[in-house]
């Protein structure tokens, strides 16, 4: 009975120490790598976040280098070129002097607003 686990000539495998040690090996990098792969997507999420403030702001700029004494409003900058990244929130008002626009991923932690001189901000 013994001897039917022993391997005969030319028989190959791995034996349950080698494969435990394998699996082991897989589990680490992956303990490793899932938390990693989260965080590359908060970035992500967030840097559309980023990009759909500053393409707001440019279509607002163009929207009062057509009309300098106006107020901007959302559907204004869309109107001016502007598209909305999908689960992102956009807000846009004010006047050409006191523009302020605001965007924020809706599985992002970061919520970004550019001003007047289009300087950003990040909270």
């Amino acid at each position: 009975m013994i001897r039917a686990f022993h391997k005969k000539k030319g028989q190959k495998g791995f034996t349950l120490i080698e494969l435990m040690i394998v699996i082991a090996i897989i589990g680490i990098l992956a303990a490793i790598a899932i938390p990693q792969f989260t965080a590359y997507r908060i970035r992500g999420y967030n840097a559309a976040a980023k990009a759909d403030a500053k393409n707001a702001y440019t279509a607002a700029q163009a929207y009062f280098s057509d009309n300098p004494a106006g107020t901007v409003t959302l559907d204004l900058v869309k109107a001016a070129g502007f598209t909305q990244t999908a689960n992102v929130t956009v807000t846009a008002g004010g006047a050409q002097a006191a523009v302020s626009i605001t965007a924020k991923h809706g599985s992002g932690d970061k919520t970004y607003t550019v001003d007047q001189s289009g300087a950003f901000t990040e909270s």
